[in-house]
C-alpha cells in the first residue's frame, strides 16, 4: 500500500541483470524492453475516471471547493453534485441518476452523510469503479443514521441540533434540522478560523429529519473497492465508529488524519490525495 500521491510505477521498474548491455537511444531501449520475458509492464489506461463528490448535511456543493482545486490541477474531470438532503429514497436516486448521465469510468467520493448517498447510489452501477468515504457515515442494508451511530457514544454535534418545522407547496410538511450556529465551529469544525465558520453556519443547508432513520436498501461498499478518510478529531461522527465503518467494508486504504468533521475544506490536500488513490488504483489495475 502506498502514500497518497506517489506513483505506482516504480513497481514496474525491470530490474535487469548484472550483465546486461547498456543501451542507448529510444529505439534499443524499446527493442530491450520487447525482449523482456514477461514483456514490457503494462502502465495506467488511458482514460482518467470522472471524480463525483457528493457533499454532506448542513453543506453545500462548494464545501468541495478546496478539493475540486486540486483535483483539476491533477487533470481531472470534476462534478460537485447538489445533494437534495431530502432523505436517502430521493437523495440517493437523485445522485443516481447524475451518475448514469457520466459516460466512463467514476470514482465517487461522498462526505458525512454523502457517505450514505453515496452507497446506495452506486448500488448497481458498473462504471462507478471506487468508493472514497470522508468522515463519512456507512450504513449496512436495513441499517440508518441513527441506529448505526448507536453502537458507538453520541458525538457533541447530537447536543448541537435545532428542529425547525416546515411546509411544501402541496401542504405536506416536515421538519428540518440544523447546527445552532453558535456552537458550529465547536462540534463541526473546529479547525477552521472563525470568520469562516460563522460564515458555514448562515449559510447551512439542513438536513431533512427523517433522513436520520432512513435504512439502506442497498450498500454499494460490499461489492466496489472502498477508501475512507477518518477525521481523528470529529466531533460530528465519532472517529471510532469511521474506523469500524472502514473494517466492516475491508477498505482497501485507511488513511487518518488530525482534522474536525470538514476535512474536505480544512485539509483538501490530504483528501483530494486519498480520491487520486483510488483513481490510479482503478487506472492500473484494469
Amino acid at each position: 500500500m502506498r502514500i497518497p500521491g506517489t506513483s505506482r510505477r516504480r513497481a514496474h521498474v525491470v530490474r535487469w541483470g548484472a550483465g546486461a548491455l547498456v543501451l542507448s537511444g529510444t529505439a534499443s531501449v524499446v527493442a530491450a524492453m520487447g525482449a523482456y520475458a514477461g514483456g514490457p509492464p503494462s502502465g495506467p489506461s488511458g482514460e482518467k475516471p470522472t471524480i463525483v463528490l457528493v457533499h454532506g448535511a448542513f453543506a453545500d456543493a462548494s464545501s468541495w471547493n478546496g478539493v475540486v482545486g486540486e483535483l483539476q490541477k491533477n487533470g481531472y474531470k470534476v462534478v460537485a453534485a447538489a445533494n437534495p438532503l431530502r432523505g436517502i429514497p430521493q437523495d440517493s436516486t437523485y445522485v443516481a441518476s447524475l451518475l448514469k448521465s457520466i459516460k466512463g469510468p467514476i470514482v465517487l467520493a461522498g462526505h458525512s452523510y454523502g457517505g450514505e448517498v453515496i452507497s446506495q447510489a452506486a448500488a448497481g452501477n458498473s462504471n462507478v469503479k471506487a468508493l472514497v468515504y470522508v468522515n463519512a457515515i456507512m450504513p449496512d442494508v436495513g441499517e440508518s443514521f441513527t441506529s448505526l451511530s448507536a453502537k458507538f457514544p453520541p458525538p457533541p454535534l447530537t447536543k448541537a441540533l435545532n428542529q425547525v418545522p416546515f411546509r411544501n407547496g402541496d401542504g405536506t410538511g416536515g421538519t428540518d434540522v440544523y447546527v445552532q450556529t453558535d456552537k458550529l465551529r465547536q462540534v463541526f469544525a473546529q479547525d477552521l478560523p472563525v470568520a469562516q465558520t460563522d460564515l458555514l453556519g448562515a449559510t447551512q443547508r439542513p438536513l431533512a429529519l427523517s433522513a436520520f432513520t432512513d435504512k439502506l436498501t442497498a450498500a454499494a461498499w460490499h461489492d466496489k473497492p472502498v477508501y475512507v478518510l477518518v477525521g481523528k478529531q470529529d466531533r460530528s461522527i465519532d472517529p471510532a465508529l469511521e474506523r469500524y465503518e472502514a473494517k466492516r467494508a475491508k477498505a482497501r486504504k485507511t488513511v487518518e488524519i488530525n482534522s474536525s468533521h470538514v476535512s474536505l475544506i480544512s485539509h483538501p490536500q490530504a483528501v483530494k490525495d486519498l480520491i487520486v488513490n483510488a483513481a490510479e488504483d482503478y487506472q492500473w489495475n484494469r
